[in-house]
Formats: C-alpha cells, structure tokens, sequence
C-alpha cells in the first residue's frame, strides 16, 4: 500500500550519518524526528529538512532509557503522524583491548547500540503494524565480522544483525520490513576521532584505508543515506531481513 505522508525517526541524527539520512529521507518526502542526546544539537539537521521542503522536529532522548523513547515516540506521533519509518542509527564507540575494557565501557555500548535498537523498535512497531506498513533500518557495521580493540562495539553490531532477521520474520506478515546497512569506512566525527586517537591527521588516516578499499576511496554518509533511502521505499517491498554491507568492496 502507497502512504500518503511517511513520518520517520532518525537516531543519532545530530550528525554525520543521521544526518545525511535524514536529509535524503526529507528528499524522498519523509518528515523526519531528528533524534538525538540534545535536541539542542539536531537544529542543523532540523533546518536542513525544512529546507528540502519537509516538517522537521528535534527530539532530545537517551535511546537507551525506556521512558524517555515512549515519550520521544508518542511525541513524534502526536506532531507528525504515526512514525512508518525508523533508523536505528545512534551509536557510541568505547575502544580498548578486551584486558583494558571496562564493565561500564562493555555496557554503554551494548546499552546504546542494542538496547537503543530494541527499545525504539519495540516502542515505534505499534504505530507500524497499525498502519499495515512499516520500515526499520538498522545501522550495523564492518566491524560486526570482528575488529581488534572493538570487543563490544563488534559484539553489538554482530547483534543488531540477528536483531533484524528475527524481527524481519515477526513483523513481515503486517507489512513491515527490516533490514540492516553495515557500513565499513565512512568519514565522520567518530573516524575522526579514531585518527586523533592514533595520532594521525584525519587526511592521513582517510588515505590509509582508502589503500585497503577497492573502489579506492572512503566512504561518505550520503553513501550510507542511499543505502537506507531504498530500504526506506515501497520498491525494497520485498526485500526484508538482509544485511547490506557498504564497505567498497566485498567483505570476509
């Protein structure tokens, strides 16, 4: 079935990836719940929408606290509409060797990244399978194949992926689709920091892993935003429960 006004949540949309996102799904004729820590901080992507012609709100929410995603959800439906299309973006990275990691460390991600997912899912499907239609998109990553000093953020990531399969087999029967994007280089803040982290120039760093790329460049959020834009359509009607790596190249 065609709906006439989608309405979508974009966590983590302050910036970088949710940004581009939610700025593509504006162009796709989206409105869009910018979701993020501070609504404060999603004002640029709010008038970014608002410029590409769509009703846009900030929305201030841990993602990984349970009262304040049922009052980020029952706000978006009473401004916007019933939300049709979410993307789990919201993400936070606390790296170390496993020896090194803390138990605070292990748990704000897994918090963020799975709990978020899950409670956002669980809070948004109701308006979904109300409707007879719906998308998830949930942003996993590369680093769900294994990455050295990433024990937790590979484990969550590893999660959201069999997250998706289950949830793509129990809402599929009322119109609603899930899927996953797994990114592999993509340049953002978090990249950046990584750089910083390393003590390399974030150019430097960039040209470094283009070198292991095939298609010789790193990734940019708008290539991850496309990604979701035909997830998010009624031409991705029958495809549900898939993990799109977007990595340049084939992964192991």
């Amino acid at each position: 079935m065609n709906i006439p006004q989608r309405t979508a949540i974009v966590t983590g949309g302050a910036r970088g990836i949710g940004a581009a996102v939610s700025r593509r799904l504006a162009a796709d004729g989206c409105q869009v719940a910018v979701v993020d820590l501070d609504d404060s901080a999603c004002a640029e992507t709010v008038a970014a929408v608002e410029e590409l012609g769509s009703k846009a709100i900030a929305v201030g929410a841990d993602v990984s606290d349970e009262a304040a995603v049922q009052a980020a959800v029952d706000r978006v439906a009473s401004d916007l509409g019933a939300p049709t299309v979410l993307v789990n973006n919201a993400g936070i990275t606390r790296d170390n060797l496993l020896f090194k990691m803390s138990t605070a460390d292990w748990d704000s991600v897994m918090n963020v990244h799975l709990r978020g997912a899950f409670l956002m899912s669980r809070a948004t499907q109701r308006h979904m399978t109300e409707v007879g239609w719906g998308r998830i998109v949930n942003l996993s990553s590369i680093s769900a194949l294994g990455n050295r000093g990433q024990a937790n953020y590979a484990a969550a990531k590893a999660g959201l992926q069999g997250f998706t399969k289950t949830l793509a087999l129990e809402l599929g029967r009322f119109g609603v689709t899930v899927n996953a994007i797994a990114p592999g280089f993509i340049a953002t803040e978090m990249t950046a920091a990584t750089a910083e982290r390393l003590g390399m120039s974030f150019e430097d760093f960039k040209a470094a892993n283009a070198k292991e790329i095939p298609v010789g460049r790193v990734g940019e959020p708008d290539d991850i935003a496309n990604a979701v834009s035909f997830f998010a359509d009624e031409r991705a009607s029958f495809v549900s429960g898939q993990v799109l790596y977007v990595a340049g190249g084939p992964t192991a």
